[in-house]
């Protein structure tokens, strides 16, 4: 029997879709005006207000200015090490600590579990945080960007509650084939825990690649500035000059804004392109981190 929708229903899902239509498009549409302006033409794109839903005169002269400029590169190459060092980090750590928590005979599991939690709610506070990476001498290092969030209490948290869900058989089976901690974890736990572990992964490359303020904390040197620091100091302290070098002084204002418009796509694209490579083990691994023992 082929059940008609009522009335009710239609109008209800009318409804539905054309709200997530307006709300996506009020997603988009800000990433949207940044691309259409940095690929317009300065002048034009000065002159203009009000909504923006192509180029202007299609200029892509700021994306040279800004590849073009040691800063930005540096300041990739220092994000890409901060990346890709501390993802590693990361995840090898924090799989170890949820791999002990995780253990049904670990002896104090929930007076360590409790501790750990309880530093989401309540930390030190900056200036404890600045003096301990200062004393242990990590002031003006990439490594100070690194080391003091090796592990995230809430990433720990989703990946022991997947480590959890493992059938403990397994592990018992490995330990009757001589396997130790090192083994079951390497070979067993981690290859069936992938899922998680690329979501984890991914909360840690974003933290990475979008942070900025502990660099603005420990980074005196401006040739360790990662990608983040310098957009900011692109955007708020208009630090454009060798960009914009050898433009005309009546242009240097709409270039400074093209300038800005250009380095935040740039600054964009690489979490944009890694993102769907992951999106397939995205909601598997949260719904499996997030289920409770």
């Amino acid at each position: 029997m082929i059940h008609s929708k009522s009335k009710g229903e239609i109008v209800f899902k009318a409804f539905n879709i054309l709200f997530m239509l307006f709300m996506v498009i009020l997603t988009i549409y800000p990433l949207m005006y940044v691309l259409f302006a940095s690929l317009s033409d300065s002048t034009e794109m000065l002159a203009h207000s009000g909504i923006l839903v192509k180029p202007l005169g299609f200029n892509v002269a700021a994306y040279k200015m800004v590849s073009n400029d040691p800063t930005i590169y540096k300041g990739y190459m220092n994000t890409i090490f901060i990346v890709v060092a501390g993802c590693s980090l990361n995840i090898l750590l924090t799989s170890l600590g949820a791999y002990v928590l995780s253990r049904k005979n670990v002896m104090w599991k929930s007076l360590i579990t409790f501790l750990i939690v309880f530093t989401m709610y309540f930390s030190g506070g900056m200036i404890p945080f600045y003096l301990t990476v200062k004393n242990v001498g990590l002031n003006d290092s990439l490594l100070a960007l690194i080391l003091p969030t090796a592990v995230n209490t809430f990433n720990l948290l989703i990946l022991r509650t997947g480590f959890s869900a493992i059938p403990d058989s397994l592990e018992e089976s490995a330990k009757l084939d001589g396997a130790g901690n090192w083994a079951i974890l390497f070979k067993i736990i981690i290859p069936l825990s992938l899922p998680t572990i690329s979501v984890v992964l991914l909360y840690y490359a974003v933290a990475h690649w979008n942070a900025w303020f502990n660099a603005m904390l420990f980074i005196r040197s401006s040739d360790k500035y990662p990608l983040q620091l310098v957009l900011r100091s692109i955007l708020i302290t208009n630090e454009t000059a060798q960009m914009d070098m050898g433009t005309a002084m009546g242009e240097k204002l709409a270039t400074r804004e093209s300038i800005k418009y250009a380095a935040i796509i740039v600054s964009v694209i690489p979490i944009m392109l890694v993102y769907p490579f992951l999106q397939k083990y995205f909601v598997k691994g949260t719904l499996v981190g997030a289920v409770k023992e």
